[in-house]
């Protein structure tokens, strides 16, 4: 028994040093790929090299086809990183880095539909996992005796330092050559690495990326036993038993079908609405509202048509249910319509393109819910349908450049150039970074000519736009697909051409006030 238990220990040392290795070797990457630099195509760098370090560090290595398929995986959702970097690319590639260390640590659940809760437990373990290991290592005999033997080491070498720096300074003193070596020696980058923010970026990434190379659950917590299970017993006369869900059909039907037939007069008939409202005022108040009102149907919906419940025993209920889930529909249509036609009157804004974005994926949800009950589906494939429409949205989201396309939307139906839509808001193009350079050019060229001081603004924004983007460094790390685009476009022979004519009509604009 001494022999086996000889034979297999070493194997947990050398896999736990590799972990070690590869997690100093990981901070030592992320300290030269991110710290001080602009983020770009150095986080996409930085998660591949994590990638690889799941895999090495895995208790077993993956196979060669399942590791090409994590590494397609890993690129995939890393992606949205070279076109540029976002809270949304950096959320999806965490999720693929969590996704690949729990396949290596065969932690991955089988169904898609209990995937949000893993993730949440993998969550809540990642800030105390690195202090757990290290607090465990230090408790454990062999380990306390490994630690007391470096700190005795450390100490038998405090004496033959100090007689070697003393040796190292007559030699100085001796050798005009070394001392020239010595003071050319730069101990400020030394010290630098001693910067409190640098190593709190050190502590950090190190603790995200223990977490991620020795993958653990939080454990579920342990229910008390109970006599008797608890069950729900459906009774005719329960809050969603058959009556009371029959009456709630009727009565919520009656009241969607009035908002429903107000916006079909009003929003999609083009009705005249009262001398005191208009249709940019009846559209914001209830875009929003309705949103809720759709999800809170939803709940509904998935209580009341659970798997045994009334709705599987009642035709009558099952067909109020679809023609509820459809005035959901439409009252998210409507939602959708409301929107735009605020956008109309008020311009597009970064959160009203979220707001749409959000209206569509609640569409979706309700639609799903309605093919869920014609084909008889669970809710965990409602759950798993759900997650990846949010997943396939997100990721086509974080490709799009939404700066640039509220500018060409509002430079198009600006007051200005469409003769219909709001004043052009220069101000809150600026704030959107130089993405809209583009847009302002177009508006440039479109603009009529007697709009003088509008021209003039709208030329020093663009210039303000133009230098500050020339002041990004342009480090290789911090290099994106979105940002090269735009030098390159910058860069155009026409690019320069308007430039430069800019330019002048600014200089004759500034000899007329003088």
């Amino acid at each position: 028994m001494d022999t086996a238990n000889t034979l297999t220990e070493p194997m947990p040392i050398r896999r736990g040093s590799g972990r070690t290795i590869a997690l100093l070797a990981l901070v030592g990457f992320a300290d030269f790929l991110v710290f001080g630099q602009e983020l770009g195509i150095n986080l996409f760098l930085f998660a591949l090299a994590v990638f690889a370090g799941i895999l090495l560090s895995a208790r077993r290595r993956p196979r060669l086809s399942r590791a090409a398929f994590l590494l397609s995986l890993s690129i995939l959702a890393s992606a949205p990183l070279v076109e540029s970097p976002s809270l949304t690319g950096v959320g999806l590639c965490l999720g693929a880095l969590m996704s690949v260390a729990l396949i290596s640590a065969r932690l991955f659940p089988r169904r898609l539909s209990a995937l949000p809760l893993v993730f949440f437990r993998f969550a809540l373990v990642i800030p105390l996992r690195l202090a757990e290991d290290i607090r465990k290592s230090l408790a454990t005999p062999g380990k306390r005796f490994s630690f007391t033997m470096v700190r005795q080491g450390v100490g038998l070498w405090i004496m033959p330092l100090i007689l070697a720096a003393v040796f190292v300074s007559l030699f100085a003193t001796a050798n005009p050559l070394i001392e020239i070596a010595l003071r050319s020696i730069d101990f400020a980058v030394l010290l630098q690495f001693l910067d409190l923010w640098r190593i709190g970026f050190w502590m950090i990434t190190a603790v995200v990326v223990w977490a991620m190379l020795r993958p653990r659950l939080k454990r579920r917590a342990k229910r008390p036993p109970t006599g008797r299970p608890f069950m729900i017993v459906p009774t005719r006369n329960a809050p969603f038993g058959h009556a009371s869900l029959l009456r709630s059909l009727i009565l919520f039907n009656a009241i969607f079908a009035v908002q429903t037939l107000l916006d079909l007069v009003y929003l999609w008939g083009g009705a005249d609405l009262p001398e005191h409202m208009s249709h940019a005022e009846y559209a914001h108040r209830g875009a929003y509202p309705l949103i809720v009102t759709a999800l809170l149907a939803a709940a509904f919906v998935l209580v009341a048509m659970r798997r045994g419940g009334p709705g599987d025993h009642s035709a009558l209920i099952r067909g109020l249910v679809h023609a509820w889930i459809g005035q959901n529909v439409l009252l998210c249509l409507s939602s959708m319509l409301r929107l735009g036609l605020y956008v109309e009157v008020y311009s597009l804004t970064e959160l009203r393109v979220a707001a749409g974005l959000w209206m569509g994926i609640v569409a979706i949800g309700l639609v799903l819910i309605l093919l869920r009950i014609l084909l008889n589906r669970s809710n965990e494939w409602l759950v798993a349908a759900n997650l990846v429409s949010l997943l396939t949205v997100l990721y086509i989201s974080s490709f799009v450049d939404f700066p640039a396309f509220i500018a060409r939307f509002n430079v198009a139906h600006s007051q200005e150039i469409s003769q219909e839509g709001p004043p052009l808001d220069l101000s809150y193009l600026s704030s959107l970074g130089p993405s809209v350079i583009p847009a302002f050019d177009l508006y440039l060229q479109m603009l009529p000519s007697d709009l003088i001081d509008q021209r003039s603004k709208a030329v020093t924004a663009r210039f303000y736009l133009v230098r500050d983007f020339e002041m990004q460094p342009r480090d290789w790390r911090s290099w994106t697909f979105r940002s090269a685009r735009l030098e390159t476009y910058l860069l155009s022979p026409a690019a320069i051409a308007r430039e430069n004519e800019n330019d002048d009509n600014k200089q004759d604009q500034l000899t007329q006030d003088r």
